[in-house]
């Protein structure tokens, strides 16, 4: 194996200098000029390296870094909840992905730069790539198992570093950096190359092709409802709607395409039907259960969406509800307990009025219902996420107490938890659930029964989760994006 000399310790890509931007569109080119030039340098020094031509020294090149200035207190609008700083200091946060997060960079820089009156500098960070994250946009390169190549990866190259990739700016346990630097984003680039590449894994779709209203369910027969709303979008050219990507990236932009069918279907399938700037709908089967439902929202998060809801199916509590009642949750009992590390159980998860009055009126125009004849098929209340399935089996003595304290009208296992990471990571949060079994009463969801329930509820419920993304995307950011969501010190960034 040859070993190709190096002077110093370390080989570096070179790049620019810092240089100030006044500019939004400019300081996003920049960004983009600087992540390109660090991966392709990455990708190049790995290819020589598999080939056998190993360097001597560390192959190293580095996160291109936002960073901003500013001496003063901004006056901004006191009702908005972002772009802008808290106070006088130095700001930072490392990018990656720039050509992804172009609308959302520019969004924000703009808002810095509207709000503070000064420039901010576009630069390379100290934060080093991992050659896993640079070399995922190249098809043509993976990054072997450990031992798999002829020497140490990790001796050469940068690999992700668990110590550094964490949620410690959005749980508001973060310390301030060496240069006294304060966090400008919710997420490090590292916390997001780590989240892009599980997306791709879990949902076998490309980041690229979410979009920034997202539906959640827990179900696969919302899938084949949401394809047949989407053929019918293409079909109509004023509904601004472009295109449908199904599992491994199928893409359609013609009504009566053909989708391949998949070989098998990934742990969280994710369908998106796209519209420009990313203003369109993603649907995510994340399957059952709380832990599924945080890992979905802990990467998705990442994408920095305008809002999330839950769609789901749930367990009725009460002896007035029927099957296929809806409930739209206002609280939640969380005995979910997946979240308790990150966010502890006595912090309130508090209802969004922009979210609720968004369902309530769709569900008002699906079911031709309104005022108090909407109570007929719909009830506001508490929702709670367990953890067992099977609750149902044990002692329901305990329990069920609790659910009647809490005066909680339904039962799932997702929905706290996608609320509760919604409140966490500052995304606008909903829940509207079907009802499809009554066990304290004696209804339990059997294949007979279900299956009548499916075909009649399905199509209306998802319908609902639909009219509402519709409504909420012509809302303004700055209303969508509550203040409710926002600490006492927040990053300029949503």
């Amino acid at each position: 194996m040859q070993l190709r000399d190096q002077t110093g310790t370390t080989t570096t890509p070179d790049i620019p200098g810092p240089q100030d931007f006044t500019e939004a569109r400019a300081a996003v080119d920049r960004l983009c000029l600087l992540h390109d030039a660090a991966t392709r340098f990455l990708c190049a020094e790995f290819t020589r390296a598999l080939a056998g031509d190993v360097p001597s020294t560390r192959v190293r090149a580095f996160y291109p870094e936002i960073r901003l200035t500013t001496t003063t207190y901004s006056k901004v609008d006191s009702r908005l909840s972002f772009g802008h700083v808290s106070g006088p200091g130095t700001y930072a946060t490392t990018i990656t992905r720039p050509d992804l997060f172009r609308n959302y960079l520019e969004q924000q820089i703009g808002l810095l730069l509207e709000n503070h009156g000064v420039p901010v500098s576009i630069r390379a960070s100290d934060t080093p790539i991992p050659v896993h994250f640079a070399v995922a946009g190249d098809e043509g390169l993976t990054v072997p198992q450990e031992g798999a190549a002829d020497f140490t990866l990790r001796d050469v190259f940068d690999v992700p570093d668990l110590s550094t990739t964490n949620d410690h700016i959005v749980n508001g346990t973060w310390a301030q950096d060496a240069q006294g630097a304060a966090p400008l984003a919710p997420f490090t680039a590292q916390r997001v190359d780590y989240s892009l590449a599980r997306l791709a894994h879990y949902t076998a779709t490309d980041p690229c092709h979410f979009q920034n209203y997202v539906l959640f369910t827990n179900y696969q027969f919302y899938v084949s409802e949401f394809e047949t709303f989407a053929r019918r979008m293409l079909a109509d050219p004023a509904s601004g709607y472009t295109a449908f990507v199904s599992t491994g990236n199928a893409r359609i932009i013609a009504p009566d395409t053909p989708l391949p069918i998949p070989d098998r279907l990934p742990q969280m399938p994710a369908y998106h039907l796209e519209r420009a700037n990313g203003s369109g709908i993603s649907l995510v089967n994340i399957g059952v259960g709380p832990s599924n439902a945080k890992t979905a929202t802990d990467h998705i998060a990442v994408l920095r969406p305008h809002a999330w809801i839950m769609v789901g199916h749930c367990a009725g509590l009460r002896n007035s509800q029927s099957l296929g009642d809806f409930v739209l949750a206002h609280a939640y009992l969380r005995e979910d307990r997946v979240l308790d590390a990150d966010l502890p159980a006595w912090v309130p998860i508090p209802a969004l009025a922009e979210i609720q009055i968004a369902l309530q009126e769709a569900v008002a125009a699906e079911t031709q219902l309104d005022g108090f004849d909407l109570k007929r098929v719909m009830r506001t209340g508490t929702v709670a996420s367990v953890d067992n399935r099977n609750w149902e089996l044990r002692d329901q003595s305990g329990p069920v107490q609790r659910l009647s304290q809490s005066r909680a009208v339904a039962l799932d296992m997702e929905s706290a938890t996608i609320a509760a990471n919604g409140f966490r990571f500052r995304v606008p949060y909903g829940t509207l659930l079907c009802v499809s079994d009554k066990p304290l009463q004696g209804e339990l969801k059997l294949p007979g029964m279900a299956s009548d329930f499916y075909k009649s509820q399905v199509s209306r419920h998802l319908m609902i989760g639909i009219r509402a993304m519709e409504s909420l995307r012509k809302m303004p950011l700055e209303r969508i994006h509550s203040r409710k969501l926002r600490s006492f010190e927040e990053t300029a960034f949503l």
